[in-house]
């Protein structure tokens, strides 16, 4: 089985307008919602699951010049196991991510290293 890395994304432009647009009450039961349609995924495809991830916070970008804070489109990750990239990636056809608007999920291969 091959490891492949799941990158969660969601424009910032999503994630602003619902904060603009979204009453809280609203916005307290579309988490929830998700939350628990998250939960149903996961357990789905717990045994497929290597590590069911995390949300990804505040960014920092390193240069060769700086060191600066910035915004992007990143929100979560998750590591699968799958016979293939094809595997993999259809395993993710039906997570409850892609109800957000604009969002999506990117699927790597995370090639075997030399050992260390």
């Amino acid at each position: 089985m091959t490891k492949f890395f799941a990158l969660f994304m969601i424009p910032a432009s999503a994630v602003d307008e619902w904060k603009k647009n979204t009453k809280p009450e609203e916005m307290k039961s579309a988490s929830e919602k998700m939350m628990r349609d998250w939960e149903k995924w996961r357990k789905a495809h717990q045994k497929s699951l290597v590590d069911s991830g995390a949300p990804l916070g505040k960014t920092k970008r390193v240069s060769s010049k700086k060191i600066s804070d910035v915004r992007n489109d990143l929100n979560w990750y998750s590591i699968v196991e799958a016979e293939s990239h094809e595997a993999a990636a259809r395993m993710f056809e039906d997570n409850p991510h892609l109800q957000i608007p604009g969002s999506s999920i990117e699927v790597m291969e995370i090639p075997a290293g030399p050992p260390m």
